[in-house]
């Protein structure tokens, strides 16, 4: 019989999930309430606007974002009517296709940071010194989250890390 987790073991695993839930919960209000679409939407734009050339392949996209396949081609699908992303036929491949960050998508993830880092600050930054934040990454980073890992700017010219 495999052994099973201890009490704490447990316990942090509930509470993990409990504060990703309220977190992200209240980052998607704050948004909301500014106007702004889903988070998906803004970590879409910054996965693509990171890419070397500003394009990927929705698997590739898929694979950042870590969300289902058919949520993100979904969420392509809006990116792409709304203008903030184009889809472009890979040349090397005509079955294969790119998805590429338009101008409007660029501005409307920096619009949004605005936002997304207000409230970064304000469910995470009031409540956890730097010394703190920097103890759960490595925390987290024990878990597989690779905290460590993550690049710097999120809008390559004005903001801090994520």
């Amino acid at each position: 019989m495999k052994k099973k987790p201890s009490s704490e073991a447990t316990a942090a695993w509930i509470r993990l999930m409990r504060v990703q839930t309220r977190v992200l919960d209240a980052v998607e209000q704050d948004l909301k309430k500014a106007g702004f679409p889903a988070l998906a939407w803004y970590d879409a734009l910054l996965e693509l606007s990171r890419a070397p050339s500003g394009e990927l392949r929705p698997v590739e996209l898929e694979k950042q974002m870590l969300l289902p396949q058919y949520s993100t081609s979904r969420l392509i699908d809006r990116l792409v009517d709304e203008g903030l992303a184009a889809r472009r036929e890979c040349k090397f491949d005509k079955r294969g296709q790119f998805v590429e960050i338009t101008e409007a998508g660029r501005e409307l993830q920096k619009k949004m940071w605005t936002s997304y880092s207000a409230a970064i600050e304000r469910h995470v930054g009031t409540k956890l010194s730097d010394a703190d934040a920097a103890k759960l990454c490595g925390l987290l980073d024990r878990l597989g989250c690779a905290c460590g890992e993550m690049p710097a700017p999120l809008v390559k010219e004005t903001v801090p890390a994520r």
